[in-house]
C-alpha cells in the first residue's frame, strides 16, 4: 500500500509560478454557500500570495488569493483543466 504524499504550500506555490500568463479558472468560496467562479490570467506570484486578473467586461479586475486559501481548498483554481493542489 503506497503512502499518498500530503500536498503542500510549496507544492502549490511552484505548481502556480510555473503557470504564470495562463489563463486559470477560479471557484472561490465567498461564504454560506456562495461561489465567486470566474476566469482570469495568473499574473503573478510571491512568496504568500499569488495575483490574477479577471476578466471582466470593460474593466479588468485584479484579485489577489493566499496558497492557504489553495491548500484549505476556500479557492479551486483549475489550469488546462487540472485542478491545482488536488492530489
Amino acid at each position: 500500500m503506497a503512502v499518498e504524499k500530503k500536498v503542500t504550500i510549496e507544492d502549490i506555490r511552484q505548481q502556480l509560478e510555473s503557470n504564470v500568463g495562463k489563463k486559470v479558472f477560479i471557484r472561490a468560496n465567498k461564504g454560506r454557500r456562495r461561489y465567486l467562479e470566474t476566469e482570469g490570467v495568473l499574473v503573478e506570484t510571491y512568496p504568500k500570495l499569488f495575483v490574477v486578473n479577471l476578466d471582466q467586461t470593460n474593466a479588468v479586475r485584479r484579485r489577489s488569493y493566499t496558497y492557504a486559501d489553495v491548500l484549505t481548498q476556500n479557492v479551486q483554481i483549475t489550469i488546462d483543466d487540472k485542478q491545482v493542489g488536488a492530489h
